[in-house]
Order: structure tokens, then C-alpha cells, then sequence
């Protein structure tokens, strides 16, 4: 096997470990972008609950203290 043919099988063998760690990283990121996705739906999710909840709270209570006070 000559210096050029050494070579080449090398750079294979690169190019091979390179285009899998490429792919890992594609399914990583799809992943990601799953999980964020989801993270973002939970987010407005509770942020409707908050909003539901304030108004009935603050007007159930019928304990403020009056502004003379």
C-alpha cells in the first residue's frame, strides 16, 4: 500500500466517524428542539392557569383593607 492509498483509507475512515457524529448530532438536535417545543407548550399551559386563578382570587377574599386605613 503506497503512501497516497495510506492516505486516502485515512481520510475514509475520517469522512466515516465524521458523517456519524453529524447524524448523532441531527437526531440530538431534533430531540432538543422536541423537548423545548413541549417545554414551550407546558409554559403557555400554566401561564392560562395563572391568569384563571388571579382574577378568581383576588376577588373571593372580600378581606382588603378599605383605602382610608
Amino acid at each position: 500500500m503506497s503512501a497516497v492509498d495510506s492516505r486516502l483509507s485515512e481520510i475514509e475512515i475520517k469522512l466515516s466517524f465524521s458523517e456519524d457524529l453529524l447524524e448523532e448530532l441531527n437526531r440530538t438536535v431534533a430531540r432538543q428542539q422536541q423537548q423545548i417545543a413541549e417545554l414551550e407548550h407546558q409554559v403557555r399551559e400554566l401561564r392560562l392557569q395563572l391568569q384563571r386563578s388571579q382574577p378568581a382570587e383576588s376577588g373571593a377574599t372580600g378581606h382588603e383593607i378599605p383605602p382610608h386605613y
